[in-house]
């Protein structure tokens, strides 16, 4: 292709920032890759993507994860320890041991740990693969922390649309910025939904061709008949019904970028003309006399495997000269809650703010595996907030269709056995990692007060998990609570009263709210307004 004179900006090849890796990343690829906590979810959400990345200085490493540490640190800014009240100041243990073995202890604190959604009580180990996978730590039901590997270390390169903290993500934005910055044709391979337009319109933007509008096409819809025309454009006569001439998509986007969607859809036929576009920048509409010079940059993407298949072999030679490989959303589960909010924000709904969202969902939503990736996530996520504003009780298997495939590396090793604290396979990959067994769902007057009482008792007082054992709605529970005899509203209780008992469980809100027989929730919101809790 010609060059294009403007010179490229956007980028500076002689920093730390932008290059592909810094010489710190290199060496992490080459050597152990460390050990980092990424925060996923957190009521105050602007510490969601927080990290804690260990140094691996030692064969045998142990990171006490609890209230006060360790620090985690947002790309720009200072670090933090979680800080959170509902978290235990006696630390959970997560040990890395020389053959990268990691064995993760629960504190002896009434807080509930949970790994990948399943609560432990005792001390599990895991592989390096099982790491790999994206491990989810829920801390008191509230915070949740993504134990995985990095292979390069953090780093401020950001790109529009394209979000995330993961290795994966900082290196695919790192390729990015390097294929703006020349005029090969790029190649974007990744499964449907992972964001392969917003990458070419990434690459697009940050290129000396921004000033122009990039053109986008789906080849899976093009006419098999008229592709080509599509294309490149036809003279008038040149087919039946070409009653004046037009002009082809490469035509349109002259001196700027041609974005192929689904080119592994590409006709047959048309495939031999693509090629001689890459080869000698010159095409022919159909039924012209004369060639057309192209000075359109070609970026294409595809889910499919274009190296064993009929696909023309020599064009994909010419397509492969710059290759992005987009990782699917389950190579970087630390990422998931950046998304999420990521997804609310674009999509306000009137009431709903990211406290109001029950962390039972967010915790399914981060375990669970999406076939779909980014696209499927963020379409649940909105029939998610539509729910919630009509009033109705969110369960992630009510919102994503059963997926007729085989387990994936991934969802079978995140899975564990309470028999021996192991990961094992699952025998359906959904069922396991979503679909729990069948609540029977009672009448609310079948119940008792002291099934709620129970109830309440074995989920630290928080409502809507109480809610979900006893297999009724959050309303339905409000009722029984607002009629129960034994529970007290927290307005009544008084403060010398609600002190002494904080004290007595070190500030520990469900430990308090169990003694006080007083939902947690409503605990918590009563001590901000006194301004005793943060």
């Amino acid at each position: 292709m010609p060059a294009i004179k403007k010179t490229c900006i956007s980028i500076r090849m002689n920093t730390t920032d932008y290059t592909l890796t810094s010489p710190l990343s290199a060496s992490t690829q080459q050597s152990r890759p460390l050990l980092a906590l990424t925060i996923v979810w957190h009521p105050d959400t602007t510490r969601i993507g927080e990290q804690f990345i260990d140094s691996g200085a030692q064969t045998e490493n142990t990171i006490e994860l609890g209230r006060f540490s360790p620090l985690f640190r947002p790309t720009l800014g200072d670090a933090l320890p979680i800080g959170y009240s509902g978290v235990s100041r006696e630390p959970t243990r997560i040990v890395r041991m020389p053959n990268d073995q990691i064995k993760i202890s629960p504190p002896t604190s009434r807080m509930i740990v949970e790994v990948n959604g399943q609560v432990i009580e005792q001390a599990i180990e895991l592989s390096p693969e099982q790491v790999e996978a994206g491990v989810i730590i829920g801390l008191g039901r509230t915070i949740f922390v993504c134990l995985h590997w990095m292979r390069c270390l953090p780093k401020h390169n950001p790109v529009v649309g394209f979000i995330g903290v993961s290795s994966a993500a900082i290196m695919t934005r790192d390729l990015i910025r390097l294929a703006a910055c020349n005029q090969s044709p790029v190649l974007l391979l990744g499964e449907t939904g992972t964001g392969k337009e917003v990458a070419a319109q990434a690459i697009h933007n940050l290129s000396p061709r921004a000033t122009h509008k990039m053109i986008s096409v789906n080849m899976a819809a093009l006419n098999e008949s008229l592709a080509a025309a599509d294309l490149f454009g036809a003279s008038k006569g040149a087919y039946t019904g070409a009653q004046s001439a037009r002009n082809g998509f490469f035509f349109e986007a002259q001196n700027s970028t041609l974005f192929l969607d689904e080119i592994g859809n590409t006709p047959s036929a048309v495939q031999p003309m693509l090629l001689r576009v890459l080869e000698t920048n010159e095409y022919r509409p159909l039924g012209a006399s004369r060639d057309q010079n192209s000075t359109a940059r070609l970026i294409t993407a595809t889910d499919q495997d274009l190296y064993h298949s009929s696909f023309n072999h020599a064009l994909v030679r010419r397509l492969e000269s710059f290759v992005i490989r987009i990782p699917p959303l389950r190579a970087r589960r630390e990422d998931i809650g950046l998304l999420i909010l990521h997804v609310l924000k674009h999509n306000q709904v009137d009431g709903i703010s990211a406290a109001q969202l029950p962390t039972h969902f967010i915790s399914e939503m981060l375990n669970f595996e999406w076939p779909g990736n980014i696209r499927q996530l963020a379409n649940v996520f909105k029939r998610a907030l539509l729910s919630l504003q009509m009033g109705e009780q969110l369960q992630l298997a009510r919102m994503v269709e059963t997926p007729r495939i085989a387990a994936t590396d991934s969802a079978a090793l995140r899975q564990i056995s309470s028999v021996n604290n192991t990961l094992v396979p699952p025998l359906n990959p959904f069922e396991s990692t979503i679909e729990k067994p069948a609540v029977e769902r009672k009448k609310l007057r079948d119940l008792t007060e002291d099934d709620v009482i129970s109830a309440l008792n074995r989920h630290q007082w928080t409502i809507q998990y109480a809610a979900d054992e006893l297999g009724i709605s959050r309303p339905s529970m409000y009722k029984l609570i607002e009629a129960n005899r034994q529970i007290r509203r927290v307005e009544q209780i008084p403060f010398e009263e609600i002190k002494l008992q904080l004290n007595e469980t070190k500030n520990n809100v469900e430990q308090c709210a169990a003694l006080l027989k007083t939902p947690s929730e409503a605990l918590r919101r009563h001590l901000r307004g006194l301004g005793v809790l943060n």
